[in-house]
């Protein structure tokens, strides 16, 4: 069976004021491209920068959030954003490969695996709701 497609999108930051930080990356020129609102009350903007493919991910995540942790010097990276052509078959690509899934979320509009390097930092893998 083929490898799915994979493609390396954004990296993500958290962040403690959403608003704050938007305007900083903005001052250095970068442009917003998205925002939203994630399933579990977090919030994040998509920021892109002139002739450069690949995105930053402001993320931000209010105390009580499954997500929420103490923002400490070092803590700032949230994960890397890589999109796939098929979810499942990269989550069971990460389980034959014995690499930890740390979060499995299914939202109405996009599908989301995660695991973990060995230092602790997240990668997400998403990618449209099949069928």
């Amino acid at each position: 069976m083929p490898r799915p497609k994979i493609e390396f999108v954004y990296a993500g930051l958290r962040v403690r004021n959403l608003r704050r930080s938007v305007d900083f990356y903005r001052k250095l020129g970068f442009r917003v491209h998205a925002r939203g609102r994630m399933g579990h009350g977090g919030s994040w903007v998509q920021l892109t920068f002139p002739g450069a493919a690949e995105r930053l991910e402001l993320n931000y995540y209010p105390r009580g959030n499954p997500y929420y942790e103490p923002h400490r010097r070092g803590t700032e990276f949230d994960h890397l954003g890589f999109r796939v052509s098929d979810v499942e078959g990269w989550e069971a690509e990460l389980r034959r490969r014995k690499l930890p899934i740390v979060a499995r979320i299914r939202e109405a509009r996009e599908n989301l695996v995660f695991t973990r390097d060995p230092d602790g930092h997240w990668l997400e893998f998403f990618g449209p709701v099949p069928g």
